[in-house]
């Protein structure tokens, strides 16, 4: 009987399904995604597919549900509990300044107010000496509080928790006891480092999503269960693994960029069949694009990251947004055209989708050019309303004092001009060349735009991948459980030895390995990674180095010196280093299925279905459409050309030629012909 292992990711235009039978080829399902109730559209994407969700043996789920909770502020207020003497560290934040010229700079609001911050007696030393033991009494101001205010989240960040986390756990037991059904979240089991403010900023964070995040996977487990699926949830992680749903519910912090990572790891995946170990990989949905690197086959990693100013400190998949899409809206300011970040959505949407959109989006500008067609989406499943298109579009090029096709060609160069900005940030900005990689493009609309993002920055490969507007949440199937466990360590390079360094791995293997185990994996199926964040004596900020099993300080140090002048241009082999933190990922092997390739049988002389007349570059030309499930390996074909695919459209101007590779991937390069 066939079985299957299915991904879902949401999106803010669709949701999208990924599934692949135990015994044939993966196929896709893309269906608008249901904001009222973001579970009901998974649930429909599957079952349209799958009648019986008892035969679903595993299934993974990418989910912004946190990471919206936040932007959109709807997460639940929080209570800060800070040791005596430190509550206002939270609020104080960090000086610097990261607008340094910028007249109307105002610092990040933190998710809690100084009223909300309430301090407790209580001291534990930097070495674990009680100073001043936990005072109960402290607590009864805010358990009345919490039942007084209704508050639903409480955080806990005490002195020198990171690494003595006995008042932490304490804290824990009276808050529980008092406070039955209030989330609580204790700073270092959301983040075991040193640093208050980020540590606070970290717990504060989880807690404020927590509740939101909880209700939503609570609902999604209930409503899969009652329509037969026995599989256990499991959620993406930003760090690029998977963890179970009750673990999610406890950390959901670790979930904040799960939908956007799966795009990453796909890459990375991408990077290893193809044989390309350097990939830009850009995403453009319909209301964000995301851009992330690989990097000699491994998606590029971060140790902290920071959500409009707020800091977090957590392992996460390097990946920068902004907020450009298919249905960013064009709009007029003064006079002078903008496009985004507001957008359409799934409801009202572009105008062309006839739900009551009036305003001309991206994806609108690509009907009105004819780069797209009437029958282009959801392989001619979603009709594009083109009379609406053209009434936004001349409408608004009206104001605008433009003809209407420069009006829409200027729209999408607007477009391009931002998501380019937002790649250099990630390339150029950070001394990598860009023209040393092959740019991968996926989401619904990024094949849409990847050939004149890669002219933007004089890239001369794109490459295509199969499924690309559900690239993401294929790559969740590519993945494995993951368990991070970090401890501080400062300790001079000079004075460390190889015996010391093995105990304390041993300490966070056995700690990662429980927690794997916890959820189902074999321990023979368990294997770890090692890392060590390091820096020069006296500077603030640290490298992380990853540390083969066999430990040599010396050997360690040299590829510290060799790692920073390659990120930083410059390196004193003289120098002393010290270790600040040691690392420690626990990895538990999801059984995966054999892949079972889809054979295209042919010449490929079916795949061309027509033509249309499409702008590029201010001219008309006779295009041809081309379908891509009908292009076998090795087919070719130049630009102009339009390929069309149930999950996105590919555009291909002239001076472009595409080939059809060995895995069925789309790659095209610039200047040649067939």
């Amino acid at each position: 009987m066939t079985k299957y292992h299915v991904s879902a990711d949401i999106g803010g235009t669709f949701t999208d399904i990924v599934i692949e039978p135990s015994d044939a080829p993966v196929f896709v399902n893309k269906v608008p995604t249901t904001r009222e109730n973001p579970a009901l559209g998974v649930i429909n994407g599957i079952k349209d597919v799958i009648p019986d969700l008892a035969d679903v043996e595993y299934f993974v789920h990418g989910t912004t549900v946190g990471l919206n909770a936040f932007l959109e502020r709807r997460g639940e207020r929080v209570l800060l509990v800070a040791s005596a003497g430190a509550g206002d560290s939270y609020v104080i934040a960090r000086g610097n300044r990261d607008a340094l010229y910028d007249l109307r700079y105002n610092k990040p609001q933190q998710l809690v107010p100084r009223r909300d911050v309430h301090e407790v007696r209580g001291r534990l030393g930097w070495d674990g000496r009680e100073i001043e033991p936990l005072n109960e009494a402290d607590f009864e101001p805010v358990i009345s509080k919490v039942k007084a205010e209704g508050i639903n989240a409480v955080a806990v960040c005490l002195l020198h928790s990171y690494a003595y986390p006995d008042h932490e756990l304490k804290a824990r037991e009276i808050l529980r006891a008092a406070l039955p059904g209030v989330s609580i979240s204790l700073s270092h089991e959301v983040a075991r480092e040193w640093r208050e403010y980020e540590r606070s900023s970290s717990a504060v964070m989880n807690a404020y999503v927590a509740p939101v995040v909880e209700r939503y996977l609570l609902s999604l487990q209930e409503q899969l269960h009652e329509r037969g699926m026995g599989a256990g949830v499991h959620i993406m992680q930003s760090s690029g693994g998977v963890t179970t749903a009750d673990t999610a519910r406890e950390k959901p912090v670790f979930t904040l960029l799960s939908g956007p990572v799966g795009g990453s790891i796909a890459g990375a995946a991408l990077a290893q069949r193809t044989n390309r170990p350097n990939l830009l990989c850009v995403d453009m949905g319909g209301t964000s694009f995301d851009l992330s690197l690989v990097v000699d086959g491994e998606a590029n990693t971060a140790l902290e990251t920071e959500l409009e100013g707020l800091p977090l400190l957590m392992s996460i998949v390097d990946i920068r947004t902004i907020g450009t899409g298919g249905g960013s809206v064009a709009w007029l300011d003064s006079g002078a055209v903008r496009v985004g970040p507001r957008s359409a959505g799934s409801v009202p949407g572009p105008a062309c989708y006839g739900n009551g959109g009036t305003e001309p989006t991206v994806t609108d500008a690509n009907l009105y050019l004819g780069r797209l067609g009437a029958k282009s989406l959801l392989s001619g499943e979603m009709s594009l309303d083109e009379s609406a298109t053209n009434t936004a579009m001349e409408g608004l090029a009206e104001q605008a004092g433009m003809q209407p096709v420069a009006f829409a060609e200027g729209i999408l160069a607007i477009s391009n001009a931002a998501m380019a900005d937002a790649m250099r940030t990630i390339t150029v900005s950070e001394g990598v060349d860009p023209r040393e990689f092959t740019l991968v493009a996926f989401g619904g609309a990024g094949p849409m735009a990847a050939v004149f993002l890669a002219e933007e920055l004089d890239i001369g490969e794109v490459l295509i991948p199969r499924f690309p507007g559900t690239f993401s949440a294929w790559g969740m199937l590519q993945t494995d459980l993951r368990h991070d466990r970090t401890a501080s360590f400062f300790r001079s390079a000079s004075e460390v030895n190889k015996a010391e360094l093995a105990d304390l791995f041993r300490t966070l293997e056995e700690e990662g390995r429980e927690a794997v185990v916890q959820e189902g994996i074999d321990p023979s199926a368990i294997s770890y990674l090692r890392s060590a964040d390091m820096r020069y004596s006296g500077q603030e900020y640290t490298i992380n180095i990853s540390m083969p099993d066999n430990l040599d300080i010396e050997a360690l140090s040299a590829r510290f010196h060799e790692t920073h002048e390659q990120r930083h241009g410059h390196a004193s082999p003289g120098a002393p280093i010290e270790f600040v933190n040691l690392r420690l990922a626990a990895i538990g092997a999801i059984n995966k299925y054999g892949e079972h390739k889809v054979e295209v049988t042919g010449d490929g002389s079916d795949a061309y279905i027509g033509e249309r007349e499409a702008v590029f570059r201010g001219a008309k030309l006779k295009t041809p459409i081309l379908r891509r499930d009908r292009m076998p390996i090795g087919f070719q074909a130049s630009g102009p050309a339009i390929i069309e695919e149930q999950s996105a459209t590919t555009i291909m101007p002239d001076g472009w030629l595409l080939t059809v590779d060995d895995d069925s991937n789309l790659l095209l390069t610039r200047g040649q012909t067939a």
